[in-house]
């Protein structure tokens, strides 16, 4: 196992390993599972198998995070450029992007080349489309490097799932406005996923092509250029996916379609509980303050990070754009939510659930107490919340 050593402040030599250094690979090879899932359908016969990466996404992942105990260990901040620095944890990520293409091929194929049941094509087209999800956090972890090699990693994995406008949303739009009323990636307290998806997606785009159309404009380029960042993403997606509608016919199409929608569902899920509720709060001059970690719910779970590329390390990540996942870090009284991430995305989509438990949580945050004047808050809910809180 690789050891990092560095001097502190005080001159004291430092050394570090990387206990989860192996177990990074499982975010590279994540995007495999619908293999798992055709190959059990291909040796029994039972079309059920196509299921398992829904049970294992939904039930299994959750469990183990909740079974497990959660990681809160920090790397030491005087070995993070070593961290940074190390190839081993970059490639896993250039490893993760071609996954993606394989899982979307391969479900295509079974799916053209099987007679399914409707309720067999379904599982199959929403298990890919889950999948695919899954590559806009691989685009999201290269999207954030200042390299041009990881940009159009991030443009190429982008395509898969048709998102690639996501990139320059994100980091132009999403970091700049996170935690504010303004930013439609920012959910508010009372605002259901489906009404959060509703407003979310169309935002994105919109914003997205504002910001592209605006850098455009300053080079005196037409918004339909080669030098279109979004266009260029969408030119892969097109060919992409059609060719598999030229290679495995017509029977695709439907197919496709659920991918993608299932697709851009796993990044709202994402958006939707990693910033719930939280508000920055204004200066004398009525500017925002900085976003800092507790703008941010943050999750230590071992497994859900594992195979996320530490997403879940969100606080840090908002703090610090462009530090590499391998070096988040956990920070004392965080916003923290009760399971990792795909334990919270199923409490998500069953909203009195969600609101029972994230609204007390919310509350009971030590940098709101009770306030809802320091909470983000969906308009339509205002009132209602105000008066069930007993507040003015």
């Amino acid at each position: 196992m690789t050891t990092y050593s560095a001097y502190s402040n005080t001159g004291s030599k430092i050394l570090y390993k990387d206990k989860k250094r192996w177990f990074w690979l499982l975010s590279s090879i994540f995007p495999l599972q619908a293999i798992a899932g055709i190959y059990g359908h291909h040796i029994t016969g039972n079309q059920l198998w196509l299921l398992l990466p829904l049970i294992f996404i939904y039930i299994l992942a959750p469990l183990l995070d909740f079974i497990l105990e959660e990681d809160t260990n920090n790397p030491p901040e005087e070995v993070t450029l070593l961290l940074n620095s190390d190839s081993y944890y970059r490639i896993l990520t250039y490893i993760a992007v071609p996954m993606h293409f394989i899982g979307l091929i391969a479900a295509a194929w079974w799916i053209s080349t099987n007679q399914l049941d409707w309720w067999g094509y379904l599982s199959l087209s929403i298990v890919a489309g889950n999948i695919s999800g899954l590559g806009i956090n691989t685009g999201h972890e290269l999207g954030h490097k200042k390299g041009k090699f990881e940009k159009n990693l991030a443009k190429l994995v982008l395509a898969v799932p048709f998102y690639g406008h996501f990139t320059i949303d994100h980091n132009q739009g999403h970091h700049r406005e996170v935690a504010t009323p303004m930013d439609g990636s920012s959910s508010r307290m009372g605002e259901s996923f489906y009404a959060f998806v509703c407003r979310e997606i169309p935002a994105a785009i919109t914003r997205s092509f504002g910001t592209e159309n605006i850098r455009l404009q300053r080079r005196k380029q037409d918004f339909l250029c080669f030098d279109n960042q979004i266009l260029q993403s969408y030119v892969i997606s097109t060919i992409l996916q059609g060719s598999i509608i030229v290679i495995f016919g017509l029977k695709i199409i439907p197919f496709l379609f659920i991918h993608n929608i299932f697709a851009w569902l796993q990044l709202s899920s994402a958006n939707y509980i990693e910033h719930y509720g939280l508000l920055r709060q204004k200066d004398e001059l009525d500017h925002y303050e900085r976003c800092k970690p507790h703008h941010s719910w943050n999750s230590n779970h071992v497994f859900s990070n594992l195979v996320l590329f530490h997403l879940q390390r969100h606080s840090d990540h908002h703090t610090h754009p462009t530090r590499r996942y391998q070096s988040l870090r956990n920070y004392d009284d965080l916003p923290s939510l009760p399971n990792g991430y795909l334990g919270c995305y199923l409490i998500a989509y069953i909203p009195w659930l969600w609101f029972y438990i994230m609204d007390k949580k919310l509350l009971k945050l030590s940098h709101i107490n009770g306030d809802l004047r320091k909470i983000n808050i969906h308009p339509a809910k205002k009132l209602t919340l105000m008066n069930k809180y007993q507040q003015t």
